[in-house]
C-alpha cells in the first residue's frame, strides 16, 4: 500500500484515455504526480478527452490543493516512452507487445494496469481496506459478480460490484471524490471484483481474499499470443489467496490452475459443481444448492444454501454462477440464508439468456453476450428444440466442437454477419440435415429478417435464440445494440401477428 507523500514528484506515464486511462490520471496528478499522458489516437474523440482532461487539471491547479501534480497529453504517439518515466500506468487492452512497454522494461521501469494501481493506494488518507473477492473465467464473470454482490448485501454487508464491471476500483478504493484526494464517501466492508484476463496480466501484486476461475476456453489469444499465456493470466487470481481458491469441477483446467498457485498457508481448494459434491465442495442435490465445503462436518454434513428455482434463470450455466458466487460468499463467512435471499433478489443484466417474449407459442430468447463459441454452447444446452440465430466475427474461432455437441438440439438456424460462413461449414459438417438459412447483408436491418426467417423455421414449443457465438462489431457497435435489434424485432413480430 502506498502513501500519498510517496506520489508528490513521481514521473509516472499512463498508457491510454479512456475509462481507466482518465480516471488513473486524475487520481495520480491530484496525489502529485508528474503525469504523461500517452494515446496511440489522435481521432476527434481522443482530442475531446484530452481537452477534457487538461480541463480538469487546469482547475485542480487553480484551486491550490496541496498535493498538486500535473498532467501532459501526447495524442498519436503511444510507442515513445517519455523521458524521465519512473513508473507506467496502462488501460488494460494494450497488448504486452507494445514498444512502449519493451522501452519500459529496457529501462528498468515497472507496469502496472489501473487494478494494480487500486491496490496499491488501498488504505490511502486512512480509508477502511476491504478485502477482495475476485471473479474472473472466460465466460460468467459479471453475472457471477452480481450475484456475489447481491448475497453480501443481502448478509448486511456494505459493498460494490467493481472492476471490469459496475464502480470503478479506483472509486470504490480512494471514494467517488478520488481525483481530488479521496474522502469518505463509499467505504466498503467486502468488493465483490470481477478480473479480467487484461486486467490480471497487468496487476502483480494483487492478493485476493477468495477467488475463482469459473471456466477456460479458448478466448482473446490473438491478445495473449497463446491458450499457456491466457490460461496463466487467469491463474494469476488465485496468487496469495488466503481463505479459498474456487474452481469448477467440471473444467479440470480450472483446477490445474490451483493446484499452481502459490497462495497463503491454510488457503483452501474449494470445488463447485452441477452434480452431487463431495466434501469441500458446492453442489446440486435433488434441486436444493448445497454447502459441503463450509460446515462443521463437510465429510458427512451439507448444508442446504438455496433452491435451484432461486435462481434467475435456472439454465445449468447459470446455477454455476450461483454455486462460484455462493461458494465466494460463504469462504468471507456469509449466512446460508443470505445466499438464498441474494439469489432471489438478483436480476441479470440484459441481453444474458433475456426472455423476450412468447409469441405463437414459440419462445425467443436474447444472449446477445454469448460473443464466443464457449458462451454460445452454455446457452444452446439450456433448451430445446432451438431455432438458433448466429453469427458475426469470429476472432479466430472454430464452431466444430460447437455445432457438433448442440446439433440434436436444433430445428434449424439462421446465420448471419461477416462469418457467417464458418458456422455454415461446421452445420454442414456435424449437423447436415438441420436447415439452414444464410443472410448475406450484413447492415443492422438483417436482424429484422433474421428474425422473420427463424420464425417461419420454428414450431409451437420451440425456442428462438439469439446466442452469436460471435462478436457484433461487423454490424452493431456492441453485443447490446445488437440484442436491443433483436428484442425490437420479435416484438414487431408479436404485433404483426397480434
Amino acid at each position: 500500500m502506498s502513501t500519498g507523500a510517496q506520489w508528490q514528484g513521481r514521473r509516472v506515464t499512463v498508457a491510454g484515455l479512456g475509462v481507466s486511462g482518465i480516471p488513473a490520471a486524475k487520481v495520480l496528478s491530484g496525489l502529485g504526480a508528474v503525469v504523461t499522458v500517452v494515446n496511440d489516437g489522435d481521432d476527434e474523440r481522443s482530442r475531446a478527452q484530452a481537452a477534457d482532461l487538461l480541463r480538469w487539471a487546469a482547475e485542480h491547479e487553480a484551486a491550490g490543493e496541496e498535493p498538486r501534480g500535473s498532467i501532459t497529453v501526447r495524442l498519436g504517439d503511444g510507442a515513445t516512452l517519455p523521458e524521465g518515466t519512473e513508473l507506467v500506468v496502462t488501460a488494460p487492452g494494450w497488448q504486452p507487445d507494445k514498444p512502449l512497454f519493451g522501452a519500459a522494461a529496457e529501462a528498468g521501469v515497472e507496469i502496472w494496469g489501473d487494478v494494480e494501481l487500486a491496490w496499491r493506494l488501498r488504505g490511502l488518507h486512512g480509508r477502511k481496506v476491504a478485502p477482495w473477492l475476485a471473479v474472473t473465467g472466460t465466460n460468467g464473470k459479471t453475472t457471477t459478480v452480481r450475484m456475489l454482490a447481491a448475497i453480501l448485501e443481502a448478509a448486511g454487508l456494505r459493498t460494490a460490484a467493481v472492476g471490469n464491471i459496475g464502480v470503478s476500483l479506483l472509486d470504490a478504493v480512494l471514494g467517488d471524490e478520488a481525483a481530488e484526494g479521496g474522502s469518505e464517501h463509499g467505504e466498503y466492508d467486502v468488493l465483490a471484483v470481477e478480473l479480467s484476463s487484461y486486467q490480471l496480466h497487468w496487476a502483480p501484486s494483487v492478493r485476493a481474499h477468495s477467488a475463482v476461475v469459473l471456466n477456460l476456453a479458448p478466448d482473446h489469444i490473438d491478445w495473449h499470443g497463446s491458450m499457456a499465456a491466457y490460461a496463466a493470466d487467469k491463474g494469476r487470481v488465485y496468487e496469495g489467496n488466503t481463505v479459498a481458491c474456487v474452481y469448477n469441477a467440471a473444467d479440470t483446467a480450472t483446477e490445474d490452475l490451483v493446484r499452481g498457485a502459490d497462495v497463503e498457508e491454510g488457503c483452501r481448494a474449494i470445488g463447485f459443481t452441477l452434480g452431487t459434491p463431495g466434501p469441500s465442495q458446492l453442489g446440486v442435490v435433488d434441486g436444493i444448492l448445497v454447502d459441503r465445503a463450509f460446515v462443521e462436518n463437510r465429510q458427512q454434513q451439507a448444508q442446504e444454501l438455496a433452491e435451484v428455482a432461486d435462481v434467475n434463470p435456472p439454465a445449468p450455466h447459470n446455477i454455476a454462477n450461483a454455486l462460484a458466487a455462493a461458494a465466494l460468499a460463504r469462504a468471507y463467512g456469509v449466512p446460508a440464508a443470505a445466499v438464498r435471499d441474494g439469489l432471489r433478489a438478483f436480476r441479470p443484466d440484459p441481453h444474458r439468456i433475456e426472455k423476450v417474449a412468447d409469441v405463437a407459442e414459440v419462445a425467443y430468447i436474447d444472449d446477445s453476450k454469448a460473443t464466443n463459441t464457449h458462451a454460445a454452447e452454455a446457452s444452446l444446452a439450456a433448451y430445446d428444440p432451438i431455432v438458433w440465430i448466429a453469427g458475426g466475427l469470429a476472432k479466430g474461432a472454430t464452431f466444430d466442437e460447437l455445432v457438433s455437441a448442440s446439433a440434436t438440439r436444433l430445428r434449424g438456424a439462421v446465420l448471419m454477419g461477416a462469418d457467417r460462413g464458418l458456422i455454415l461449414e461446421a452445420l454442414r459438417r456435424h449437423a447436415p440435415d438441420v436447415p439452414v438459412v444464410t443472410l448475406d447483408r450484413t447492415d443492422t436491418g438483417a436482424m429484422a429478417a433474421a428474425v422473420q426467417e427463424a420464425a417461419r423455421l420454428a414450431r409451437p414449443g420451440d425456442t428462438v435464440l439469439l446466442a452469436p457465438a460471435c462478436a457484433s462489431m461487423d454490424m452493431f457497435v456492441n453485443y447490446n445494440k445488437r440484442g436491443e435489434a433483436f428484442a425490437d424485432a420479435v416484438r414487431a413480430l408479436a404485433a404483426q401477428r397480434a
